[in-house]
């Protein structure tokens, strides 16, 4: 913590990753970075865009060795906060630290991988814990799968993010239950949607506002709306950037009021800036 004065809020980014292709790589990985990416670069791009904050997700391929993310949190602790990757059976003095950096919440990454009974009772104690906190749990995977996992989550009291549109590659269709189900659970109150990372699901701006105008009506609005700029872009760096993203929210949200709610309102109350620690 910094006797700093907190910066103005003028736009929150909710989804970046920082690294260094020297640190430790989890066994499982599915990717290994051959670059890196510093938090100073990712703050010049928040000042370029004119955007005063942003949240570090723990990129799966280090996986729960949070240090990288940690420091960061705490060099910058006015205008960044985190969401880590842990272990199911994470103790409490590890939640506290994590706090105290800055970490708002925990990420399951599930892309690639066969799915966990999250209805048993170490995952549904942690979520509980974490509940307490009032703290969210991050969920990736593809959106046939999404409201399967998310259920017993939501059991636990805790609030759900789902990132990137949900994976809707190819769109949403109402038709199949699994897409059903997705929009039955952006009904829930405790459901938060990042409009990000479109390339993952291979849209483009046509498809994603067909998806995005679907959500807002299962939502009832875009009050759990956030954007993300996925910086860097792992594994898409030739096909997009920053500036690209930003330009892609913007086209995507055209009313300068409802952008300034999903960049700015949404996100501020999800993640607490403004909230001092």
């Amino acid at each position: 913590m910094t006797g700093l004065q907190p910066p103005t809020l003028t736009g929150i980014d909710t989804h970046a990753h920082i690294f260094r292709q020297d640190l430790p790589m989890a066994a499982d990985r599915r990717y290994s970075p051959n670059y890196d990416a510093q938090v100073e670069q990712y703050l010049k791009h928040l000042d370029r865009n004119g955007l005063s904050h942003g949240v570090l997700i723990q990129p799966s391929f280090l996986g729960t060795d949070n240090q990288f993310m940690l420091d960061a949190l705490r060099r910058y602790p006015q205008r960044l906060r985190g969401v880590a990757v842990v272990d199911a059976q994470i103790s409490e003095a590890q939640l506290d630290e994590l706090a105290e950096a800055g970490v708002v919440g925990i990420r399951l990454n599930l892309i690639g991988k066969s799915l966990t009974d999250y209805s048993g009772p170490v995952w549904q104690a942690l979520f509980k814990r974490l509940a307490s906190r009032g703290w969210q749990v991050e969920i990736q995977r593809g959106i046939d799968d999404v409201a399967l996992v998310a259920a017993s989550i939501l059991a636990c009291g805790v609030r759900v993010v789902i990132d990137h549109f949900g994976l809707p590659n190819g769109g949403i269709d109402v038709q199949k239950p699994s897409h059903q189900a997705f929009l039955e659970l952006l009904a829930e109150e405790r459901v938060w949607l990042k409009l990000s990372a479109p390339y993952r699901s291979h849209s483009g701006l046509a498809e994603a506002s067909r998806v995005l105008a679907q959500a807002r009506e299962a939502s009832g609005g875009i009050e759990r709306f956030l954007w993300g700029s996925d910086w860097p872009n792992t594994q898409f760096e030739d096909h997009t950037d920053y500036d690209r993203q930003v330009a892609f929210i913007e086209a995507l949200l055209p009313d300068a009021g409802e952008r300034a709610q999903v960049l700015m309102d949404n996100p501020a109350k999800l993640f607490g800036f403004g909230v001092s620690r």
